[in-house]
């Protein structure tokens, strides 16, 4: 299975903080903004919201003097176990923002072994997650998180994955022709968010913004209940601008 090699904008941001905290892991007694922007090239501007980031998510935190040390957050990782079981907490720790942050219940996607798996969600009393009435496995074409992982596999990828999960319909909404779904996940622009309009689940709108890290397909979702559909895509808006954080920690 090939991915199909279209990096997003987070991507984009991702390999820039992972060089700014490369940077900063060098000097232990810190270093400024200045030294970082020459050390990397990144333009001072573009830094500056870097580093909020990265300092608001704790991997930098800055001293008395106005240098950037590593943050509590890297220093927590450690290695082997207790740096997955780490990395795991500081993943549910953002979504659990990220849930706050747009009202709704979100979950991150892997494509692993020819299979799809929500590996971590966020859900609340007020932001309930889906329904998972049909095993996700099995409606990569009906549901935001399938389609949105189908669409960074190329074309034997796709057609390896429905050959063992066959289309079928779920809900009037559903797409059931291969020729109709394949054309639109080609037309997908990369930095839309892949919407599912009551395509899985009667009562239930959702959508996923790519996460591609490494040689692994993965996307960040959402689900409303339909009353709450008007909010969709400004949520989805908001869940595509606030992806960097969470494939940084996948990248780490």
């Amino acid at each position: 299975m090939a991915l199909k090699p279209e990096p997003t904008a987070p991507f984009h941001s991702v390999q820039y903080a992972l060089r700014v905290l490369e940077t900063v892991s060098k000097h232990g007694n810190g270093v400024t903004d200045t030294q970082i922007a020459r050390e990397t090239g990144l333009p001072v501007g573009h830094l500056a919201s870097l580093l909020l980031t990265l300092r608001r998510e704790g991997y930098v935190e800055q001293i008395t003097d106005g240098a950037y040390v590593t943050g509590s957050s890297l220093l927590l990782l450690g290695s082997g176990a207790a740096r997955r079981q780490a990395l795991e907490a500081k993943l549910q720790q953002t979504l659990v923002q990220l849930r706050d942050s747009v009202g709704a219940a979100v979950y991150i996607s892997r494509y692993v072994d020819g299979e799809i798996r929500v590996t971590q969600y966020a859900d609340g009393p007020r932001t309930p997650a889906v329904n998972e009435w049909v095993d996700f496995r099995s409606a990569a074409h009906a549901s935001a998180i399938g389609k949105c992982l189908l669409t960074q596999l190329d074309q034997n990828g796709r057609r390896d994955h429905l050959s063992r999960h066959k289309i079928a319909r779920l809900t009037s909404r559903t797409i059931t022709s291969e020729r109709v779904l394949f054309s639109k996940l080609d037309s997908q622009p990369a930095t839309v968010p892949v919407l599912d309009l009551q395509e899985y689940a009667v009562g239930t709108v959702c959508a996923a913004v790519p996460l591609t890290a490494g040689a692994s397909a993965g996307c960040l979702a959402l689900s409303l209940p339909v009353e709450d559909a008007h909010r969709l895509r400004a949520a989805a808006d908001a869940l595509n601008r606030r992806a960097a954080p969470v494939l940084l920690s996948l990248a780490l």
